[in-house]
Formats: C-alpha cells, sequence, structure tokens
C-alpha cells in the first residue's frame, strides 16, 4: 500500500521491459506523480504496461531543482516514485542527491530491481566474495589511465561500465596497465536482443572485438579478474643469490641473519632456503 508524503526509489530493466517487478509496477500505478530521469524514454515502459501518470524529469542537470519540488509535493502529502533510464537509480546514474534530501524529513522506499552490474557477475562464472564495482571510468585518457593505476595492484574482481565509444581505447589501456592475463567476462546488451557475454583474457579482447565489429556496439559491462596476492614464501633472486655468496664464507646462522637484513627477506624462510643449499652440496658450500 502507498504511503503518503513518500519517495519510492524504483528499479527498472536495463533491456527487456518484463525485466521489472510486480512490485514495482503496483508503486509506479499507484503513487502521484512519477519523477524521471529522462520522461521520453520512460514513457515507453509505462505505456507497455500501461500506466499513465504525470510525470516531472529529474536528471543529472537539474537533480537539486526538481528535487525541490518533489519536496513541496511530499510536503502536501504526495507520494512520489522515481525512475532512471535503465537499472536502479543512484548506481551511475542520477538520484543520489534527491535521496539524500528527501530523507532529512520524509521516507525513502527502495524497491530493488534490475543492475546491470550484477546481472553481468551473475553470468561470468567467478567464485568471489568481494567484487569493487567502479562504474564509469573518466573520459580522459590520462585520467583513465590514472585510475587503472590506482586499480590495478588490488586483488577485488574489478566491475567498470563503458560506452561503445570508447570501448576499445579502454581495453587497450586496461591491457597495458593490468597486465595481458588478466581474465575479462564481456557483458554486452545485457537482457536485450542482441545480447553477448563472453569471456576472454585481456590480451585476447581487442581481437575479439575487432573480429566482428558488430561486438563494438551497445553498452558494456566489464568484469576482470583482481591481482593475485604477491607469494610471501617465495624469496627472491637476489635474496637467493646474495645468501649462496656470504654461505661460501659464513656460517649458516649468520649467513642467513646478514642476508636478511640486506634484502629484508623473511628469516624463517632464508633459514629454509640455506638448509636446502647446504643439502645440495652435500654438506658443505
Amino acid at each position: 500500500m502507498i504511503q503518503k508524503s513518500t519517495l519510492y526509489v524504483v528499479a527498472t530493466p536495463i533491456g527487456n521491459l518484463r525485466d521489472i517487478s510486480l512490485r514495482a509496477l503496483d508503486v509506479l500505478m499507484a503513487v502521484d506523480i512519477i519523477a524521471a530521469e529522462d520522461t521520453r524514454n520512460s514513457r515507453k515502459l509505462l505505456a507497455h504496461h500501461s500506466i499513465t501518470k504525470k510525470m516531472i524529469a529529474l536528471h543529472q542537470h537539474n537533480e537539486r531543482i526538481a528535487a525541490k519540488k518533489i519536496l513541496g509535493l511530499l510536503e502536501a502529502g504526495k507520494s512520489a516514485a522515481y525512475i532512471t533510464d535503465v537499472g536502479t537509480p543512484g548506481i551511475s546514474d542520477p538520484g543520489a542527491i534527491l535521496v539524500n534530501l528527501v530523507r532529512k524529513n520524509y521516507r525513502v522506499v527502495p524497491i530493488p530491481g534490475a543492475n546491470a552490474a550484477l546481472c553481468a557477475l551473475s553470468a561470468a562464472g567467478i567464485s568471489l566474495s568481494n567484487f569493487l564495482f567502479c562504474g564509469f571510468l573518466p573520459t580522459s585518457k590520462s585520467m583513465r589511465r590514472k585510475k587503472m593505476e590506482e586499480l590495478k595492484s588490488l586483488p577485488y574482481v574489478l566491475v567498470l561500465y563503458e560506452a561503445p565509444h570508447r570501448i576499445l581505447e579502454c581495453i587497450l589501456d586496461l591491457s597495458e596497465i593490468l597486465g595481458v592475463n588478466r581474465q575479462l567476462t564481456i557483458g554486452r546488451e545485457l537482457t536485450k536482443l542482441f545480447e553477448t557475454i563472453h569471456t576472454c583474457t585481456l590480451g585476447d579482447a581487442l581481437t575479439w572485438f575487432n573480429s566482428d565489429t558488430n561486438q563494438q556496439r551497445g553498452e558494456f559491462v566489464l568484469i576482470i579478474s583482481g591481482a593475485e596476492a604477491p607469494d610471501k614464501k617465495r624469496i627472491s633472486n637476489h635474496a637467493t643469490y646474495t645468501l649462496k655468496l656470504l654461505l661460501k664464507d659464513l656460517p649458516l646462522k649468520q649467513a642467513v641473519k646478514i642476508t636478511s637484513d640486506i634484502t629484508s627477506e623473511n628469516k624463517n624462510q632464508l633459514y629454509k632456503m640455506a638448509l636446502l643449499l647446504k643439502n645440495e652440496k652435500g654438506g658443505g658450500i
């Protein structure tokens, strides 16, 4: 049941118009007014479900002004819903400013539904306990590459959005900065007629895109495997070489201590390595 003076934040389909919940339809039919990122796009969705409702535009360029209008309606006891063009409001879409202003005095009720990032993750076949949602990276090449540098050492699965006119450049930058061996799952036009889900390495992605230019069209979700944690048990080549040199003239414990001081390697690991080297030499080095 719709409550007075309440804002409902409603998730809408990301492509297929039938990917909307019964609860969302109930809300959209019952509220007094619907605010939409683009009223022209949203009217198509509403018409598909035979919903006729008064609408106002609320997008990134007028969010504060439109939010004040909604606040006035809520103050008058009206109910309102907010929808974006696709997916869940506030997730790489407008909505956060509206919600922050409304919740100071009135109730905000989320109506969950479609989300491109989670849709792609569910079909990526990646076992994960955490991921980092990055949304759209900066459009400037230098800023985009700087952001990638910040992300490259993180151990989390990375989830990015990208537009068709930047997809090839983005993939090239990712390959150069994150490395060609990272696993990549590409979700293209999810839930739509030409939906494509493809998994490859970052190094093979450009070849895949260029093999069929149609695959460069549409909206993209990119899922990239996280950075591998450094192998703390592995002793560096420098430390191994240093240890070998010192073991020629020094007792084992002293050689290990000095090697550790020089290279900052773990003493226990160096001690095990020293024993292996000693045994390889038949009891002496």
